[in-house]
């Protein structure tokens, strides 16, 4: 042990490192985590889980017809089993490890040195590991918001195909462009960033990467079977409400946790996603109420889905009044997008994905570069207090075209390698009997006792048999 080992810290250290703690600044001496920021971070981890399962899986679940309801939820679960042995293998290390301003190195590869201790270059008191698994939840839920758009008519085979290869060529990559400490749009913390952007917590790695790459893809894939001829009608419009309480709840961990501390930047993202969530939910169906005489749940629902979505990027840098003015244009923007450009331009995003997703995150984006505020965030004054008030908006509309071109265009090549090599669709006959049946071999409701004459009930007999219990 040399000397300098040997000396403990004074007094004035460690009261210093203790302020450190509290303020959720970098310490001087002590190198830990804090217990009370990983106790945030861990149950906001929980939180953003829960917004895909069973959340988004309930809320998309509701929304389509009761043969497609499984197929629904399989591609939810599919995502977060998929994605999380990608993330284990080298996506977080794409996203996150130091490297180019575009991509991340190989460093954390297999999570390799992703432990107990801070990564400081993210969180001075949150575990490196803690900070690894709150991420991983962002990128399960993105690629599964994909799936609205091409719901009810898109082979699982084919999808998984499709964000195994897009999680590499667009996710990992937006990732680490916004939110790596090195990357080109992260102009919070990277003083060379070429596009001084921000995004607090997720409106163009998240909602304006699903929300482009979902439109792109239900043009490939074409319209469901009689779509236009014939309505669709959600088949359980409670599901559809219990999921969009569970992800209304799950989003504090979206938004709040983003502030990776349990600080007062925290705090102030609670609020505004609260205070832009409220005022969309019921501005939407206001909207309803007065050109369709009746205000409906779905339109709270979609209301409140979209305040959640337009404030995401901005949930940390805003005030009470500007998330007002976020949630009042969320709730009639992406309304607009959802009922009369779909209609005027006949495109099938089946549960209106970019509708919601896409424009709502292109506009929170936007809204974010006029409506910053270093009072409520003090990390604008880093790198950005020549542009905050100013000119930050000019820098918001570069990221927003960067993201839409790459979304896009990764999207369209994607897509046709995975129709040319995959298939998109079953043959008419099997879209028609339904993707539960096709792809599942199940069906989510059995009318009858015995359920022996409805669909799937032979498959689903066979295994109460092969588990030796009693069949009624």
């Amino acid at each position: 042990m040399t000397l300098l080992e040997a000396v403990p810290p004074d007094l004035a250290t460690r009261v210093s490192d203790l302020e450190a703690y509290i303020t959720n600044s970098a310490p001087k001496n002590l190198v830990a985590s804090g217990p009370g920021h990983n106790a945030w971070m861990m149950t906001s981890s929980a939180l953003v889980l829960f917004m895909t399962l069973p959340g988004l899986a309930l809320f998309y679940g509701g929304l389509v017809r009761r043969k497609n309801v499984l197929s629904v939820m399989a591609q939810c679960f599919g995502c977060a089993g998929l994605v999380t042995v990608l993330w284990w293998i080298i996506g977080y290390s794409l996203a996150f490890a130091g490297g180019s301003p575009w991509l991340g190195g190989a460093k954390f590869a297999f999570l390799r040195g992703v432990g107990a201790l801070p990564n400081a270059d993210y969180a001075p008191w949150v575990s490196h590991s803690v900070f690894c698994m709150y991420q991983l939840m962002f990128a399960i839920i993105t690629p599964a918001l994909i799936v609205g758009a091409i719901a009810e008519r898109m082979k699982y085979a084919a999808i998984m195909a499709f964000i195994t290869l897009w999680m590499f060529v667009v996710y990992f990559p937006l990732a680490h462009m916004v939110w790596g400490i090195d990357g080109l749009m992260n102009g919070v913390w990277n003083a060379r960033a070429a596009i001084h952007a921000v995004d607090f917590a997720g409106g163009t790695v998240v909602h304006m990467s699903s929300g482009w790459s979902a439109l792109i893809l239900c043009l490939l894939v074409g319209k469901r079977g009689g779509y236009g001829q014939r309505p669709f009608y959600p088949h359980s419009l409670v599901l559809t409400m219990i999921g969009t309480g569970m992800l209304w709840v799950g989003w504090y961990g979206f938004n709040a946790g983003s502030s990776v501390a349990a600080d007062g930047i925290a705090a102030a993202a609670f609020m505004s996603t609260t205070l832009a969530t409220a005022v969309a939910s019921i501005v939407w169906p206001a909207i309803e109420w007065v050109t369709r005489g009746k205000p409906t749940i779905l339109g709270f629902c979609s209301g409140a889905v979209a305040g959640l979505v337009v404030v995401t990027p901005a949930s940390g840098f805003v005030t009470a009044n500007g998330a007002v003015v976020i949630g009042l244009l969320a709730g009639s923007i992406p309304y607009l997008t959802s009922t009369k450009l779909k209609s005027l331009l006949g495109y099938d995003d089946a549960l209106d994905t970019f509708g919601v997703h896409g424009v709502g995150g292109t506009l929170g984006a936007l809204l974010a570069g006029f409506l910053a505020s270093p009072e409520v965030n003090p990390n604008l004054n880093a790198n950005l207090s020549a542009l905050v008030g100013k000119t930050l908006w000019l820098e918001q509309l570069k990221a927003i075209g960067f993201t839409i071109a790459l979304a896009t265009l990764a999207t369209a090549l994607l897509g046709l390698a995975v129709k040319w090599v995959v298939g998109f669709r079953p043959d008419a006959e099997g879209e028609e009997e339904g993707l539960d049946q096709i792809d599942h071999g199940e069906a989510a409701y059995h009318f009858e006792e015995g359920g022996s004459s409805i669909e799937g009930a032979p498959l689903v007999a066979s295994r109460v048999a092969s588990c030796g219990l009693p069949q009624e």
